[in-house]
């Protein structure tokens, strides 16, 4: 069988870089922009004066200092971000060399100048927060709907909405659920290094607070001699639990010796002489002392609270179970699927039971679209008893097993292997594409920022080919009805002078 061509980009030779010089180079630019670019494409299909329109209504304009950036370049900036999985920094460069990102972010004519400082992001997400970007995701169901509504309608679609426009709707559509971690990017924390970071950062503080002090001699804090220590266990290949164990004993007396010292010297002092920052780390390295004795002395590798990172201490452990990592350190998320359009329901850092969240994504799901779902699918986890009596009590179908020993009529309303499959598709999708599964902010709020708006991407992307499809068919339609009509008059035609030769 003969292979198919392919169409390559074409290869240029080799000239030597004696020969070639910055002003012989052949620029593209007076040539038209290619119409079926991504972004060309992208940027029309997306709507931006209602995203625009919700990002002021959140954010609004002040009326004095510097005037704020084009809205558009911010979200069109999150989602170029986040649609290329690219970290801050290579955003702002992208944007800056790339002419049809600039289309998309609205700009008139190419620009090589930045269009923003990349420490701006961190702005950007502590403004676009969790409500904010579930308004815009509500506003993009909406959009989706009303793109379905101005197409041609079919019977079925018409015997829908006569039915609707007769009673009030009490129950429509169906609701998916499901919950996932977002795992933090940090190092995998274990007792020994927790330790040491939190050693090392207390010397670090000791240093500050004794330049600021009237004391003539600092304490002593060992510090060579405990990152001896510390390195004779942790560089091992294999280390035994007696090793461990020795070592986290002589780490907790280091640390203890330095909280102590830095007592003493705060006692010296009138005020504090630590900023914000310095002055969480010694509160979070106090707590992260306190878990670690108390762990060293009942023997226990578990506490309330874990401190798993000094420098992210809201960050917790979440077990989940998996083949690949039992546990995973960061965030948990519970979201629901209506009609391919993805709400973030719940983001909490403290593990919870997803049984517990089926009632509040439900009537989430009633705020947003005013009727309660026809039917909800879930995993087994969400099917206990007190969901179950909540479901029936307002007239929502659970598909899922019956408890007992179900008849072969409730066995066949469960949930089948595929019918899921949607939500465990945007996971993966998340996770693959665009870096849920690394989060890369530091903060507590700038990281709820960055799970909302890959969100956000997923239900953009959804809703471009949403678009597309329809703009396709439509065209399919319009191709398919002058062949019709031509067929019709050819048909026609050729009856007439059958006609005209019988008579």
């Amino acid at each position: 069988m003969q292979n198919t061509s392919k169409n390559r980009a074409p290869a240029p030779k080799y000239v030597s870089t004696k020969q070639l010089s910055f002003t012989e180079f052949e620029s593209p630019f007076e040539r038209k922009l290619n119409p079926t670019n991504r972004w060309i494409v992208l940027s029309k299909l997306l709507p931006w004066d209602d995203l625009c329109s919700i990002y002021w209504k959140h954010i609004p304009e002040q009326a004095t200092g510097r005037p704020a950036l084009n809205p558009r370049i911010v979200l069109g900036a999150v989602i170029i971000k986040h649609l290329c999985d690219l970290d801050d920094r290579e955003t702002v460069d992208q944007i800056s060399e790339n002419v049809y990102m600039q289309y998309f972010l609205g700009y008139t004519s190419f620009c090589d100048v930045p269009p923003f400082d990349a420490s701006l992001f961190v702005e950007f997400r502590k403004r676009l927060g969790l409500e904010q970007i579930n308004k815009i995701n509500e506003r993009i169901s909406k959009i989706k709907q009303e793109l379905e509504k101005k197409e041609p309608n079919k019977k079925q679609k018409k015997d829908d909405d006569n039915h609707d426009s007769q009673q009030e709707i009490t129950h429509k559509g169906s609701l998916i659920t499901d919950a996932t971690a977002c795992p933090q990017d940090i190092a995998f924390p274990t007792d020994l290094d927790l330790l040491n970071d939190a050693r090392e950062k207390s010397e670090e503080l000791m240093d500050i607070l004794f330049e600021d002090s009237a004391m003539q001699k600092k304490p002593r804090n060992y510090r060579e001699k405990a990152r001896k220590k510390y390195l004779k266990t942790a560089q091992k290949k294999t280390k035994t639990k007696k090793d461990i164990r020795i070592s986290l004993k002589q780490q907790l007396g280091y640390l203890r010796r330095n909280i102590r010292s830095i007592e003493k010297i705060l006692d010296t002092l009138s005020d504090i002489p630590l900023k914000k920052k310095q002055y969480k780390y010694l509160l979070v390295i106090q707590h992260l002392y306190q878990q670690q004795k108390t762990m060293y002395d009942t023997k226990t590798h578990s506490i309330e609270d874990r401190i798993v990172s000094i420098h992210q201490p809201h960050v917790r452990p979440i077990v989940r179970g998996k083949a690949k990592s039992k546990v995973e350190f960061g965030s948990k998320i519970n979201i629901t699927l209506v009609d391919g359009i993805t709400f973030l329901d719940d983001f909490s850092w403290d593990a919870f039971n997803e049984g517990t969240r089926l009632k509040n994504s439900v009537e989430k799901y009633k705020e947003r679209f005013g009727y309660y779902p026809k039917e909800v699918l879930a995993d087994k986890i969400y099917c206990n008893r007190e969901n179950r009596a909540y479901l029936k009590e307002k007239g929502i179908n659970l598909k899922a097993k019956p408890l007992g020993r179900p008849s072969k009529q409730a066995l066949s309303n469960q949930v089948s292997p595929g019918e899921r499959n949607p939500v465990e598709g945007k996971f993966g999708q998340a996770k693959t594409a665009y870096g849920l599964d690394r989060i890369k902010a530091r903060l507590s709020n700038t990281s709820q920022s960055w799970v909302a708006s890959i969100i956000l991407v997923l239900n953009l992307v959804h809703l471009a080919e949403v678009a597309l499809l329809w703009k396709t068919l439509k065209q399919l339609k319009l191709i398919f009805k002058e062949e019709l009509v031509f067929f019709n008059y050819f048909w026609c035609e050729n009856i007439i002078d059958k006609k005209i030769r019988a008579a």
